[in-house]
This record gives C-alpha cells, sequence and structure tokens, in this order.
C-alpha cells in the first residue's frame, strides 16, 4: 500500500484495496471490519475518491499491459483455428472475420496517429514562424 503514500491514512488505504479485490462494498467492508455504510460514505469523500480512481486506474493498466503479453499467441491461436482443416467451418469464418477487422482497424489507428503527427508538426512549424 505504499502506493497511497499515506494520504488517507491505512485504514482508507486498506479500503481501497479490499474495494479492488471483492466483488461488491459490503464484501469489502467486512474484509476490513468496517461497516458497509462507512465505506460507502468513504466513496463519497473526494480525496478517498480521487485515490481509489487512480488505484483502479493503474489495475486496469496492469491488466491491459498482460493482455497486450498475450497478444501474439492470441493471434497465432486465430491464425491456427484459420487455416486448420479440421476446424469446422463456422470457427474459421468467425476467426477471418475478426482477423480482417482487427487488421482494417490497426491501419485505421496507423493513418490516424500519421495525421495526429503531421497537424502537430504543422501546428510547431506555425507557431515557429510567428
Amino acid at each position: 500500500m505504499a502506493g497511497f503514500k499515506g494520504k488517507l491514512g491505512w485504514k482508507k488505504e486498506e479500503a481501497i484495496v479490499a474495494l479492488l479485490t471483492h466483488r461488491n462494498v459490503e464484501e469489502a467492508a467486512r474484509a476490513i471490519n468496517v461497516g458497509a455504510r462507512t465505506l460507502f460514505r468513504w466513496q463519497n469523500e473526494p480525496e478517498f475518491e480521487a485515490e481509489y480512481r487512480k488505484a483502479r486506474r493503474d489495475a486496469y493498466r496492469q491488466s491491459i499491459g498482460r493482455l497486450q503479453q498475450g497478444s501474439s499467441a492470441a493471434a497465432s491461436t486465430l491464425i491456427k483455428l484459420l487455416v486448420e482443416p479440421t476446424t469446422p467451418a463456422s470457427t474459421r469464418a468467425r476467426a477471418a472475420e475478426i482477423i480482417l477487422n482487427r487488421s482494417a482497424k490497426a491501419i485505421e489507428i496507423e493513418d490516424i496517429d500519421a495525421r495526429l503527427s503531421e497537424l502537430e508538426r504543422a501546428a510547431e512549424a506555425s507557431k515557429a514562424g510567428r
């Protein structure tokens, strides 16, 4: 819990961890020996809410990183399903659809990134020319 840097106090820090690791507020409250009403009240405090939101974003970011690590294996699995003759036709069709859709999306993102970079360069050049 060192990530919170003691802003909230140990019990509220414990509450944030409990909220992230339990199915609902009631279970989280029981886990840290406070009432559910207390935990609901803490969630309405701006400082607690901000720290809880940050902790959720951090946890989500870690999850996305894990998914990205598995993306190569996922792509390999889709390709294997697509080319394996014993794979049912409906599964091969779905794999093909996923591959084509994701490939098209990747091209769109690359195009947007290139256009954004070009706009940023033009804006910087415009600032420099003033």
